[in-house]
């Protein structure tokens, strides 16, 4: 069950769009153990799936691009579930049609970018697909609005994110 006090809800939406996504994202992730896997996804809805999975995304992607985000095994999480339309329904259209241009990219070269590697192959996979830097620039070019947009999203519908508000 995602619970939220009200009085942390008013304070995260006074200091932006990006700390009330984190705090809603952290409480969706909290419910769960904080746990990432298939049992902890069982137990939330789409809109809460959704949410987490920007979450991830944003933290992955800021760090260390898709390349990153892809090596730590969250390529199939983004990639084969249903992200990119959900972001599209949440009301971020670019946004969707940057995950889906990342998703062509993912597909085409999927045994690759999904394999054990050394250090040495990882970084060298920045090099090799390199088609991925344009995608990470528009994304971190737009990330304030992305979330402008998923937040607004959110607060009007905050019943389909957040079991108990008190």
């Amino acid at each position: 069950m995602v619970t939220i006090k009200d009085s942390d809800l008013v304070k995260a939406a006074g200091q932006g769009a990006e700390s009330f996504l984190d705090l809603v994202i952290d409480s969706i992730r909290n419910s769960v153990g904080g746990a990432v896997n298939s049992d902890a996804m069982q137990q939330l809805n789409g809109y809460q799936n959704s949410l987490l999975a920007y979450g991830i995304f944003r933290d992955e992607i800021m760090e260390g691009g898709f390349i990153q985000l892809i090596q730590n095994g969250y390529g199939p999480y983004i990639f084969d579930n249903p992200f990119a339309k959900s972001m599209r329904l949440f009301g971020a259209h670019r946004f969707s049609k940057l995950i889906y241009k990342a998703k062509k990219i993912f597909d085409d070269n999927r045994a690759d970018l999904t394999r054990e590697c050394s250090d040495d192959e990882f970084m060298a996979m920045y090099e090799q697909y390199e088609a991925f830097d344009d995608l990470e620039e528009e994304y971190i070019l737009s990330e304030s609005e992305i979330s402008g947009e998923l937040a607004r999203f959110v607060d009007d519908n905050m019943d389909k994110f957040v079991d108990k508000i008190i």
